[in-house]
């Protein structure tokens, strides 16, 4: 690779369309050159991967707004200079962090089946879902916020920065606090009599998960705050199974 890395710089340097570097190659080059932007482009990729998962881990410890660019470079091992050719500040490699959130959101949705945030119709989806698959998705809702080290450091940022940021407090409330419980309210609406009573068991189902968030990091055991999270799922499935049949 290091002499196609070569020839690739000595040719390409300074050449910003990867079409218009195409169409000037020397003859006999085309797959040579080609294979060096591919190459080029993977290195990029990775790069910029890679400051998003390093100032993520900064965010959630020092927070957001505490965390400069210059800390992200040396943390990187980039000078600041390169670190702007890959982003043009904070702000959108924040935007990367929230939209890679939002595609491992919709990933595991589709993985178990279960409807997406938009709430109309999806309450009637709900109600025939198997049982067993409500609880596997909620409890694997509670890993990826705690086991997964790139939500759980987002889950810290927010947190830490709730107060501080009115786009962090935005992003906290919809992620973790307000959100979460509406779209479960959205989704009891159909097993309730009123919007009220379906927003108490969104509230009574999605308080005990929220305040176990915190239990979670504390714990020296973190096992048994699973099972604790997996008692009162069970215990709460069960309580609303029984209400349905009471209402038949």
């Amino acid at each position: 690779m290091e002499n196609l890395v070569d020839f690739g710089e000595s040719f390409g340097k300074n050449i910003g369309n990867i079409q218009y570097a195409l169409d000037k190659l020397p003859t006999g080059h085309y797959n040579e050159v080609t294979e060096w932007l591919l190459w080029r482009d993977d290195m990029a990729r990775d790069t910029k991967n890679r400051i998003i998962e390093t100032a993520l881990a900064l965010f959630s410890q020092s927070g957001y707004l505490a965390t400069s660019m210059n800390d992200i470079a040396q943390q990187v091992g980039l000078t600041k200079a390169a670190l702007y050719k890959h982003f043009s500040g904070k702000q959108e490699i924040l935007d990367c962090i929230v939209a890679q959130m939002e595609r491992m959101d919709l990933e595991r949705a589709q993985e178990y089946e279960m409807p997406e945030t938009e709430p109309d119709g999806f309450a009637e989806a709900y109600q025939h879902i198997p049982v067993e698959q409500i609880y596997a998705y909620s409890l694997a809702q509670f890993r990826h916020w705690t086991e997964e080290e790139f939500p759980a450091r987002f889950r810290r940022m927010l947190t830490l920065e709730q107060y501080r940021d009115p786009e962090m407090g935005r992003l906290y409330r919809d992620y973790l606090a307000g959100g979460p419980v509406e779209y479960m309210a959205a989704i009891f609406r159909r097993m309730a009599d009123s919007d009220a009573q379906a927003m108490q068991l969104a509230l009574r189902f999605y308080g005990p998960m929220f305040l176990l968030y915190s239990v979670y990091d504390e714990s020296e055991d973190r096992k048994t705050v699973i099972e604790a999270l997996d008692t009162h799922i069970r215990t709460f499935i069960e309580q609303l199974e029984a209400e349905k049949r009471r209402r038949k």
